[in-house]
């Protein structure tokens, strides 16, 4: 009688340490994700503010009345995916680097300068955090599809997640690919 109690605990016992571990190991990448997540977010309003400033500067110098980055406040109000806000920063930032080619006396403003170096630091920071990322999805989408993981995965109704360019590469769309 005691054997067989020790043999039903035992059993019971190491199933709920590997549901631990598993659950742990899907707590692990979720906290990873949302730790880069928060980096990502915090570098581009850091990048978007920076490039505000940048618009201001360059309306000054060069005595305009028109917006080198006309809708980018815009994206303020808006409610927008920080993949679509990337792209739209990287669009703003290319004109910005466009009209700062075009007009010679924009070279020498220091402050313009120093926002520029500034915001090459926050691309930087974000290609890091966006391998980070994608690292990090491809970790949990194994998991995700890995037995016994899996069976942890839809108990608590995880699903798989999207790289940080939206692409979802388990669908049929193959063109889904963004310039």
């Amino acid at each position: 009688m005691w054997i067989i109690l020790l043999v039903i605990l035992t059993v019971v016992a190491s199933i709920a340490i590997a549901y631990g571990t598993m659950y742990n190991k899907f707590q692990d990448s979720i906290i990873k994700l949302n730790e880069v997540e928060g980096k990502i977010d915090e570098t581009l309003r850091n990048k978007f503010d920076h490039l505000i400033e940048m618009n201001n500067i360059i309306k000054e110098t060069i005595k305009s009345k028109k917006e080198v980055i006309e809708d980018l406040n815009k994206y303020k109000e808006k409610k927008v995916t920080t993949f679509e806000l990337d792209r739209k920063l990287s669009e703003s930032l290319s004109k910005i680097n466009f009209v700062r080619k075009q007009y010679t006396e924009l070279h020498d403003v220091d402050n313009l300068n120093k926002l520029a170096y500034e915001v090459d630091e926050f691309d930087e920071s974000l290609a890091a955090y966006k391998k980070y990322y994608n690292e990090t999805i491809v970790d949990y989408n194994k998991l995700i599809r890995r037995v016994p993981y899996n069976f942890i995965g839809k108990i608590h109704k995880y699903s798989e997640k999207n790289f940080f360019d939206e692409r979802n590469h388990n669908d049929d769309d193959i063109k889904d690919f963004k310039l």
